[in-house]
């Protein structure tokens, strides 16, 4: 007879951040846990609350699956001896099994016999099995760790409580010295303990004492109220995907609660007001009907309503100071200028070897002066970009990115227009952070993505260049996310420039500053690793295969956006029956061509028509290529090499390359490599699995 399984790990108050992954670990260990275990069982749900991680099992099977197992034994020639009786090998491995000689049969694998027994392993009771929960349990990693007491298990918190059950059988083991029972616990302060008779009882009973375990019915709770709230007020209360997740997991039964503010601290930056709000007292933020922000804010209580208006007054109290400490910290930097905090940025370091943000900041703007004129922009932008490279850092020493430092470029947009900044100069402050998440928002304008990325590259190339390549999951610096950013604004903007150019710019930068470097040709061998690796990653999401990844990057990324048009084109013609004849020519000649060179073509030494042909043909196509490719069209560059089929498959049809006269066949392989070079500044086609073979 099947039964249900309730397992629940009762905690003190976890973190927020650490409540979602751990109740998918949960889930994901206790399945696989079944599934190894051969226990068959309905269905698994998980639930969580920030003093909780509970897994409910319907319909457990009572006892494993018995089966039938054929076990492999070693091959015939050694499992018997010369006279063709079992050898010491052939009883050991059937002993081993639990079987005798005599149940051994012989089957034959690739033309070998080997010896097998089969055995029977009969499935033990459940309930004798369940205690190994312990190590699920023990399993379950956490982003940060701690110990209690003399335990030397470490846990995100520590266990109050363990509940586990087989239908009405308490599961006995224990964890971190909390030895497993039928009780939990409901609110800490709304709920009682609750003795559970079956794991059915769960949701229920502990709804009663106050608390929603399911963590989508606590969101849908807070939806609801929201959109209640704003019926019976008229309001627009917005709702943040990630201050939802987090409120409904502080929380174990929610109350929503709407509080107000003083009206003279909205002229405050709408941004301090609503940071405030959201990173310090997890409140949502208020507007009309027309999105102007409102004096209000709506919370979320852990509890009823009972008392309700005692928590509205602490509440408002408390985000009161907060916004009176945000409006004296605003009027105090407003007192002064760009230049003041621009001297201070002098005195603070930004890594040991790379010098202050000061430093950092004459980088960047060497970086964007030099990008600039690669990208042969007009005197105004460049001038304006210089400008904003000269200032982006600035408000990183005042006294409101100091108290709210997720505000650094948003509150240098403010300062600056204040201080009389132009709108672009002002803008591009705002826009050299972005984007702030590897797919998050990118600038908008041309000169916030050129601080940008040249912001981005200084950091990279300079972290790299002294040492501090990101190893593992350790990245510090945020390398890899900014290497994204640099790529995307690149693929984005379309800028006719290759990143090894940049980086080229940007490493002889670093090196002027007198700043201490590891081996050039290593650093420039990381840095074309790393960026590689970035690239993959950015093709793999846009759908291109990992071989024509390879392809494309066989030697290096070059301009951007080109690339990621290139793989894309590929990727469309790799299934396309009619491309075939175009993949094996061009990947025949590629296979053919060696490292070495042969010199120029001498057409002199030319003796067949078909060769005469090729060689007209390339000289025409070189030509339409190299347009194609000014213009960035991939899809027509790949047109364009793809009518040299024809031409190819006649040349191998009418002429031996390797023939035996030396001056022929070095002329021929001269030939053929110059057209190689050209196929793989394209791409490395011999690198792709062209799937229309198989």
């Amino acid at each position: 007879m099947a039964k249900d399984i309730l397992l629940e790990i009762g905690l003190e108050e976890l973190p927020a951040r650490f409540v979602d992954d751990a109740e998918t670990q949960l889930k994901e260990k206790t399945a696989s846990w079944f599934k190894e275990q051969r226990i068959a069982f309905n269905s698994i749900n998980s639930y969580s609350t920030p003093r909780r991680l509970a897994v409910h099992i319907t319909g457990v099977a009572e006892e494993q699956e018995t089966i039938e197992e054929e076990a492999k034994g070693p091959a015939e020639k050694i499992a018997k001896d010369e006279n063709g009786n079992w050898s010491k090998a052939a009883i050991g491995f059937t002993k081993g099994q639990g079987k005798d000689i005599s149940d051994i049969y012989i089957k034959e694998i690739k033309g070998t016999n080997y010896i097998y027994v089969s055995k029977v392993i009969n499935g033990k009771p459940t309930y004798e099995l369940l205690p190994a929960f312990q190590s699920i349990i023990e399993s379950i990693q956490f982003g940060k760790n701690m110990r209690w007491g003399t335990q030397s298990l470490r846990y995100a918190r520590p266990i109050r409580w363990i509940t586990a059950l087989f239908g009405s059988e308490v599961i006995p083991f224990e964890v971190a010295s909390v030895v497993t029972s039928n009780v939990t616990y409901g609110h800490r302060f709304l709920g009682d303990k609750i003795t559970l008779t079956n794991p059915e009882e769960y949701k229920g009973k502990l709804e009663e004492s106050y608390v929603i375990v399911d963590s989508r019915a606590r969101e849908k709770m807070i939806l609801d109220e929201i959109e209640s709230a704003e019926e019976e007020n008229g309001y627009q209360i917005p709702v943040d995907k990630e201050l939802l997740a987090e409120v409904r997991n502080l929380v174990e039964y929610p109350t929503l609660f709407i509080g107000s503010f003083e009206e003279q601290y909205l002229k405050l930056p709408s941004e301090v007001l609503i940071t405030s709000m959201k990173e310090h007292q997890r409140y949502f933020p208020v507007k009309s009907t027309e999105g102007e922000l409102l004096p209000h804010f709506v919370g979320v209580r852990n509890g009823d309503s009972n008392g309700l208006e005692t928590v509205i007054k602490g509440n408002e109290k408390v985000l009161r100071a907060r916004l009176s400490d945000a409006a004296f910290f605003y009027n105090e930097d407003k007192k002064h200028s760009i230049d003041f905090f621009q001297e201070k940025l002098g005195k603070v370091v930004f890594q040991e070897k790379l010098g202050t943000i000061g430093d950092k900041t004459k980088r960047i703007i060497g970086i964007t002066g030099e990008l600039a004129k690669q990208l042969e922009s007009d005197e105004e932008i460049t001038k304006q970009a210089l400008r904003a490279a000269e200032i982006c850092k600035f408000d990183l020493m005042t006294n409101m990115v100091n108290e709210f430092t997720k505000l650094q470029g948003i509150i240098g947009e403010k300062y600056a227009l204040h201080f009389g900044e132009k709108d672009q100069v002002a803008s591009a402050i705002k826009e050299h952070y972005l984007p702030v998440q590897a797919n998050g928002t990118l600038p908008d304008s041309q000169i916030g993505a050129m601080v940008s990325v040249a912001d981005k590259l200084d950091t990279i190339v300079g972290c790299i260049a002294i040492g501090l390549t990101p190893t593992g999951s350790q990245d510090p610096y945020a390398l890899r996310r900014q290497a994204l950013g640099v790529m995307r604004i690149l693929e984005a903007r379309g800028w006719n420039i290759t990143l090894e150019k940049m980086l080229t710019i940007t490493l002889q930068l670093l090196k002027e500053t007198g700043i201490q470097i590891k081996e050039e040709t290593d650093v420039h061998n990381e840095l074309h690793s790393f960026f590689t690796a970035r690239a993959s990653f950015i093709l793999k999401e846009v759908g291109v295969e990992q071989d024509i990844t390879q392809a494309v990057l066989h030697e290096e990324i070059g301009n951007v956006s080109y690339t990621i048009s290139k793989a894309q084109a590929l990727s469309a013609v790799r299934n396309d029956e009619a491309f075939k004849p175009v993949q094996e020519a061009l990947v025949r000649l590629l296979n053919l061509a060696k490292e070495e060179k042969h010199g120029n073509v001498d057409t002199s030494l030319f003796e067949t028509d078909s060769e005469k042909e090729l060689y007209q043909h390339f000289q025409l196509v070189q030509e339409k290529y190299q347009d194609k490719k000014d213009r960035k069209e991939a899809k027509a560059a790949l047109d364009i090499l793809s009518t040299l089929s024809d031409s190819i498959h006649e040349f191998f049809e009418h002429n031996m390359v390797m023939a035996d006269d030396e001056n022929i066949r070095a002329n021929r392989l001269a030939l053929v490599e110059q057209i190689a070079k050209l196929i793989r500044d394209y791409a490395d086609l011999a690198n792709i699995e062209w799937k229309q073979h198989f």
